[in-house]
């Protein structure tokens, strides 16, 4: 693409920048950097819906970190050393090699640097979801400018999915197919006596 005669994005073969095919990448450019990212939440219990943004964040990045939080404020159905596991198992379903899973609690940005992450991983479903992740992207960015926020927008099929909603249906008897993994609807039916 051109733009007042200076080249902007190079094709195959092309340096792509402006300064020409002479310049060299600088060693901090990203494409000598070893690039993470951090996908946090409460999970509680992963699905589909989780293990879709993670499958394509995991595209886009070196290492995905799935960072479980141990004590958010719900009433989880959960503890935190199921919650992981149910990551962990779905990761392997999966077959996702470049993620991994880890408990995490305080802030997401104080975790994040500790992983050697460049950036937070969040899925947005709806307008109510980006009025929130806006705020805590801008909160996070305030304590951390150095680590970015990727907002994925979730995949239609998954769109109605949440996991206070799926809990209910399974509390009340519905069908779990489809929503969350096997292994997951197993755990939700021992949770609940099933």
């Amino acid at each position: 693409m051109r733009q007042g005669g200076q080249q902007l994005h190079g094709g195959p073969g092309e340096a792509g920048t402006a300064a020409g095919a002479g310049a060299q990448a600088s060693p901090d450019h990203p494409a000598h950097r070893h690039v993470v990212a951090v996908y946090p939440g409460s999970f509680d219990p992963v699905h589909r819906g989780h293990i879709d943004i993670a499958k394509r964040a995991a595209r886009l990045v070196d290492e995905l970190v799935v960072a479980v939080y141990a004590t958010p404020s719900k009433n989880l159905m959960f503890p935190i050393e199921e919650r992981v596991a149910l990551w962990r198992e779905a990761i392997t379903e999966e077959n996702l090699a470049n993620v991994r899973v880890e408990p995490f609690a305080g802030l997401i940005v104080d975790f994040a640097r500790t992983a050697g992450a460049q950036a937070t991983v969040r899925g947005l479903r709806a307008v109510t979801d980006f009025e929130y992740e806006f705020q805590q992207a801008l909160m996070n960015r305030n304590l951390a400018p150095e680590i970015e926020t990727l907002m994925i927008i979730t995949a239609l099929p998954h769109l109605f999915i949440s996991s206070s909603l799926l809990k209910e249906v399974a509390r009340l008897g519905g069908d779990l197919n489809g929503i969350v993994t096997p292994s997951v609807a197993r755990a939700i039916q021992r949770r609940l006596g099933k």
